[in-house]
């Protein structure tokens, strides 16, 4: 086998790796108020409609906001309907279905609540 090839097999097997360590981290069982909710679609809809508001309310840093000392979120339950407070605040529509999807998604990524 010539280098190329052997290069080539080994970036393909990192890359199935890597594929497979995020399909795990994002099909983590959730917690009940938002155990169907999508991870990846949920990071699509903070990443458009979330980021800015709180990278402004946060001199820049939108992640700030979940990991203050007195943040207000506390269990999933809290989670889910902070979530659905800042839907019905901002006007933004949101279906039931895409406030799980935002829920599952901050908890995957800051909250860490179980299942």
């Amino acid at each position: 086998m010539s280098v190329h090839a052997t290069s080539r097999t080994v970036a393909s097997t990192l890359a199935l790796g890597l594929c497979w360590v995020a399909a795990l981290a994002f099909s983590q069982a959730q917690p009940a108020p938002f155990a169907a909710g999508k991870v990846a679609d949920g990071r699509t809809i903070v990443d458009r409609d979330c980021v800015g508001c709180h990278a402004q309310r946060y001199a820049g840093d939108a992640d700030q906001i979940y990991r203050r000392a007195d943040r207000r979120v506390r269990t999933p339950a809290q989670l889910l309907a902070q979530v659905q407070a800042c839907n019905v605040e901002l006007g933004k529509g949101y279906f039931p279905e895409e406030e799980e999807h935002i829920a599952a998604y901050l908890n995957l990524e800051f909250y860490k609540f179980g299942p």
